[in-house]
């Protein structure tokens, strides 16, 4: 097949993946042939999403391939956040990547919200501000920082370009694509009291440091306003990796009057298609962490966080 009628053929099958009702092939047409084809014939665009916002992606990057692909990233945590976020809320978003999350809580929180968007890679913190530039979006306050719950200088590895948003402090013993360093600090440093004050969501995602992370936060944590939410995706064994225990979080929550759901999370592009269609709620969670698991910590007590 020629390379201009195999270019044809994928904007036709996005097109229709992306745009056209009901999910008949979708699936196997973005799983088999559509990410793998983008992935290793990147393209470079400006996308709009299915929420509007406006990004400059690149697709041999994961996260921008499927923002480019779906026009979401996460859909399942894209619609729940949907519906917490109101005009005037805060939402911090720490591991903001280039802004996937934090540029949809935008539109949400509207000109009397404010977004703070944490990021600790330079490379994404810059992809971060030509799309807040894209959006003429001034309520997101990006913060070019890592967070831990001391101050230290923290190296970061990248395994593989094809996942930018895997920088991660957990050692890595394989070839690396990049590392850099930053300095780190508790969150609470990097906020301004209105932020900690109307903080409405708060959301971690940071590569397995999340017990760090939780642990810089657990000192204000009763400062929060009643109705906070906080959702951090972990992976136990990571987190094991540097000296941390889901465990210990999960008490660290739970001693603070929060409750334990889980967000279904998966990153397989074969998910999207019916996650976009009838996407779920966090729903409560009694039992034990295993693998990868997207929590979501409410002072709300019900079997499923609608």
């Amino acid at each position: 097949m020629s390379s201009a009628l195999s270019e044809a053929m994928v904007t036709l099958g996005r097109r229709y993946v992306r745009d056209a009702p009901g999910s008949l092939g979708k699936a196997l047409l973005a799983g088999r042939y559509l990410n793998p084809y983008l992935r290793d014939h990147p393209r470079r665009r400006v996308v709009e999403t299915r929420a509007g916002a406006r990004f400059a992606v690149d697709t041999q990057d994961l996260i921008q391939r499927y923002l480019y692909l779906f026009g979401v990233w996460e859909p399942h945590m894209t619609s729940w956040l949907r519906g917490r976020l109101r005009q005037g809320d805060v939402l911090v978003d720490v591991g903001a990547n280039v802004g996937c999350l934090s540029l949809v809580a935008a539109r949400l929180v509207g000109d009397t919200g404010r977004v703070v968007a944490v990021e600790a890679s330079p490379d994404f913190h810059r992809r971060l501000l030509r799309n807040i530039e894209l959006n003429r979006c001034g309520t997101v306050r990006a913060v070019n920082a890592a967070v831990s719950d001391k101050r230290e200088t923290l190296t970061f590895v990248l395994a593989s370009s094809h996942n930018m948003g895997a920088n991660s402090i957990v050692p890595y013993d394989g070839p690396a694509e990049s590392s850099f360093e930053a300095q780190a600090c508790p969150l609470p440093e990097l906020l301004e009291p209105e932020e900690i004050a109307r903080a409405r969501v708060i959301k971690i995602d940071v590569e397995g440091a999340e017990g760090a992370v939780v642990k810089g936060l657990a000192p204000i944590l009763d400062e929060l306003r009643p109705d906070v939410e906080i959702a951090v995706e972990v992976t136990p064994e990571r987190m094991a990796n540097l000296g941390y225990s889901v465990d210990d979080l999960l008490e660290t929550m739970r001693k603070a009057g929060f409750h334990t759901y889980r967000l279904l999370n998966d990153y397989a592009p074969e998910s999207y298609p019916a996650a976009l269609s009838r996407p779920v709620a966090p729903v409560r969670w009694r039992g034990p962490v295993v693998g990868e698991s997207e929590l979501v910590f409410s002072r709300v007590d019900a079997e499923t966080l609608g």
